[in-house]
């Protein structure tokens, strides 16, 4: 991929807008054209999902984990296959019913010969991050959006999908793109760790703390030490191309017997070593291997060997029975965290785990629905069977009727040869959580009232009943009744679903903030090593005057991202909290000072707010000084310091610090100047 459209280069910009607009008029379209109302036919819809299986599932986890921090901005998240054809979107509901005027959902196509300059099909044609913004667009109809866009790469570099955030030109935010472009890497890496789950794998990176995080480099060898892929860091840190690593076994790419790499695994498993990358550059390097090396001669086997091993693993885990990651069960207990509103909330709930009682649930987004669901099923007679989930919101409505009922084998062109069985029948004897049930389309509302009449199902395309037993939770943050009045949710499903209805407090409304926090760190303290386990009391008071728009889900996120920023720190502080939190919730505290106003060296000529900044921000967060006030001095420090390490190599330090050669070069430049 190259690299993002420059932010803070406006001729850049320019110049590749002008450049996507005349590939639009070489399209033969036209400014002033109206868009394009005709999206795929459900069952080719439902076919190109098939064929984009694996992308879909890995994407879908990590689209609403950026969707919750973007949540209330007029906006929402999309994912396209490799020709820009919308697979999967997730929106503000208020923002939904405007981006469908624009033929912005699923089925439809965004390539730029279809819909001229825009976000995803220019990120496409270019094979880079891009943002289209306004009047940026081509077509009149689309400049009332303002669209982020990160291409999305298999393990071998070939473009797969784009992910997609597009909102309303007033709550254009620069940090959208970085947003995007991590949640597009988080993608990549979860796609390399399953494509290469029986591979031996090297997480790398010359900063040990970034060992385990989004930035290290993962690597990809056979069981004999051959080279099979990369992500983009590795690439970024080996300094070389897919194409010429192809040719280089481990030895040479890491300076270290093959061999001893599997010795030091087996031995001490987990444990990190130190290696060299050809650069020069040492690494800290951990490795995994499920299945023990076999040490043959560097040159027997076939690559297309190699590969067509890999895919057919991928192949088996998308196109069968997946069995789900283990999930830790939550517990009633877990959820009481001391505020009297949920404590009511769970003692109703219990009362009902062992009757035959539906369970609906209200509250706003974020407020915690699934996980109360979870609970409720973990401490009912149901909790040895299945707790299937599924979100109502998060499925176009073309394929809510596939995913909830199944379908027979044959029922979809390209579909599974064996069908599949659907979310009801995957929770039979179990729980099923639909969460956002006031987004179900009418038409699945009568088969789903159906189902629960006569605890039965027939999957799509199929003429036989197949017959059910589940307990039925629900979800929404709608107004169930005011829908009823409106014609738009069926009265008779309602009561249906209507056993004991319970409201989750909104988190501004809870008293309990700093249990929740201490709760949430702890749990993180279990998946990530090294974050700290508190805040700081500046950072709790923050939060206290915080009006928490996502709840529940905008906190975790908050405390993930800082959590990660203050890897080795005592405490998260001011500093470690996300640029987009603290901008949102300055008025509250004005007396915040952001680290990236500080951060870099005077007379740089490194825009704070760029990618550079970013990226040496993100570099440094675990040794950060206190004292904002020696902010520029440090950091001054840490990039003489790296080169002078790296005995002046420009590209050594530059790969030490994340940075691109040219930043580095600029900054000596603006030095010698002074």
């Amino acid at each position: 991929m190259n690299p993002p459209l420059a932010v803070g280069q406006p001729g850049a910009q320019l110049e590749v807008i002008a450049q996507a607009h005349a590939r639009s008029r070489d399209f033969g379209l036209r400014t002033h054209e109206a868009p394009d109302f005709h999206p795929l036919r459900h069952n080719l819809l439902l076919d190109l999902v098939e064929r984009n299986r694996s992308l879909y599932s890995h994407a879908l986890p990590v689209m609403e984990t950026l969707h919750a921090q973007i949540v209330d901005t007029q906006s929402m998240v999309l994912l396209t296959d490799s020709n820009g054809v919308i697979l999967h979107s997730l929106g503000d509901s208020d923002f939904v019913e405007k981006a469908r005027r624009v033929a912005l959902y699923a089925g439809v196509s965004w390539a730029e010969a279809d819909r001229g300059t825009n976000a995803i099909g220019t990120a496409l044609a270019d094979k880079r991050p891009t943002v289209v913004h306004g009047g940026e667009h081509f077509l009149h109809a689309n400049r009332i959006l303002t669209c982020s866009c990160a291409p999305i790469a298999d393990p071998y570099g070939k473009t797969i999908g784009t992910l997609d955030v597009s909102g309303d030109t007033r709550g254009f935010h620069k940090h959208t793109l970085a947003l995007v472009r991590m949640s597009a890497q988080i993608i990549e890496n979860h796609l390399f760790s399953n494509q290469f789950a029986d591979a031996v794998r090297v997480r790398f990176h010359a900063r040990a703390e970034f060992v385990g995080t989004l930035f290290e480099g993962l690597a990809a060898f056979a069981p004999d030490g051959r080279f099979l892929a990369a992500n983009r860091s590795a690439l970024f840190q080996f300094g070389r191309p897919l194409a010429v690593l192809d040719r280089h076994p481990f030895d040479a790419l890491f300076g270290t017997p093959f061999a001893a790499l599997i010795q030091h695994a087996e031995r001490a498993p987990g444990e990190c070593m130190t290696l060299t990358l050809p650069s020069g550059v040492r690494v800290v390097a951990r490795a995994e291997c499920r299945v023990r090396p076999t040490f043959v001669e560097a040159g027997s086997g076939s690559r297309t060997q190699q590969r067509a091993t890999a895919h057919a693993a991928d192949r088996l885990a998308t196109d069968g029975t997946v069995t789900p990651h283990a999930q830790r069960a939550v517990t009633f207990a877990d959820l009481d965290t001391g505020d009297v509103k949920m404590a009511d909330v769970l003692r109703r709930v219990q009362k009902i785990g062992g009757r035959d009682i539906p369970l609906l649930v209200l509250g706003k987004t974020g407020t915690g629905k699934e996980w109360l669901a979870r609970a409720f099923h973990h401490e009912s007679p149901r909790r040895a069977a299945p707790f299937v989930a599924l979100n109502c919101a998060s499925l176009p409505d073309t394929l809510i009727e596939a995913e909830l009922f199944g379908y027979q084998d044959g029922a979809f062109t390209g579909a599974r040869k064996r069908g599949s069985i659907g979310k009801i029948v995957q929770a039979d004897s179990g729980t099923l959580f639909l969460d956002e049930i006031g987004d179900m389309p009418l038409a699945q509302q009568v088969r789903l009232m159906r189902v629960l009449q006569e605890r039965s199902v027939v999957p799509l395309g199929g003429s036989r009943a197949i017959p059910v037993d589940v307990r039925i939770v629900c979800a929404t943050h709608r107004n169930l009744r005011e829908m009823i009045d409106a014609g738009t949710f069926r009265e008779d499903l309602y009561y249906r679903i209507n056993g004991l209805t319970v409201t989750l407090p909104a988190l501004c409304e809870r008293t309990d903030l700093a249990a929740l926090v201490e709760k949430i760190l702890a749990q993180q303290q279990r998946d990530e090593t090294g974050t700290p386990s508190h805040v700081s009391p500046e950072v709790l008071e923050l939060f206290v005057r915080c009006r928490w728009p996502g709840n529940l889900r905008q906190l975790s996120n908050v405390l993930r991202t800082a959590g990660i920023m203050a890897e080795g720190a005592d405490a998260i502080r001011i500093e470690h909290l996300p640029e987009d939190f603290l901008d949102e919730h300055a008025a509250a505290q004005p007396q915040i000072s952001r680290q990236t106003d500080q951060a870099l060296p005077a007379g740089t000529g490194i825009n704070a707010d760029s990618d550079d900044a970013v990226s040496i921000g993100a570099s440094a967060a675990r040794a950060t000084p206190r004292s904002p006030a020696r902010m520029t001095e440090w950091q001054t420090a840490l990039i003489e310091q790296t080169l002078a390490r790296h005995g002046g190599n420009i590209s050594a330090a530059s790969r030490e610090l994340g940075l691109a050669r040219n930043t580095v070069y600029r900054y000596l430049r603006m030095r010698a100047a002074h």
